[in-house]
Formats: structure tokens, C-alpha cells, sequence
């Protein structure tokens, strides 16, 4: 285990908005536009519906939205789909 590592065997975010876990690729992205548990649902619905995404945590209070993906999310297709929820994605964190 590297130093980045914790005790539990979740890594570090190396300053690409993207961490390891036991569980695939987390990768932390900026969404405009969320008010409420609806757009929750909305984004939530949207992404989960993307190849390779194990699955999606929305903070709708920051507009944090967590993708854990099997491996390298495409960007583009993420931000395709979140655009086209009605949302817009910002970027990575």
C-alpha cells in the first residue's frame, strides 16, 4: 500500500478529480443546475444509464455528483448525458 493510501484501501484523489476504491473509479464531477431530489433523480437516472458506471452519489446542496465508473469514464459521453438531462456539467473537482 503507497502512502497515499488509507488504512481501508481507498486512495487519495491524485488531483485529477479521480480516486480509487475497491469498487471501480471514482470520479467527482460539478453539475450546474440541480435544485432538488427530482433533479437527483433526473441526473442519477441519466448517468446510470451510461456503459461502465457502477454507480452515481448526487450532493445536490454542492452539485457534486460521484461516478464510480469500471475504468476511464469518457468525459465527453458524461457531460453529453448530463447536458441532455438538462443539466450542465462543469467539470471534474
Amino acid at each position: 500500500m503507497s502512502s497515499c493510501c488509507t488504512p481501508d484501501g481507498h486512495c487519495s484523489s491524485d488531483g485529477s478529480g479521480e480516486s480509487l476504491s475497491g469498487d471501480g473509479l471514482l470520479t467527482v464531477y460539478q453539475v450546474a443546475g440541480m435544485t432538488c431530489d427530482h433533479c437527483k433523480a433526473s441526473v442519477t437516472k441519466a448517468l446510470q444509464s451510461v456503459s461502465n458506471v457502477l454507480a452515481v452519489e448526487v450532493d445536490v446542496t454542492s452539485g457534486h455528483v460521484t461516478v464510480t465508473t469500471g475504468g476511464t469514464p469518457d468525459d465527453s459521453l458524461i457531460a453529453k448525458v448530463v447536458d441532455d438531462a438538462g443539466y450542465e456539467l462543469v467539470g471534474r473537482i
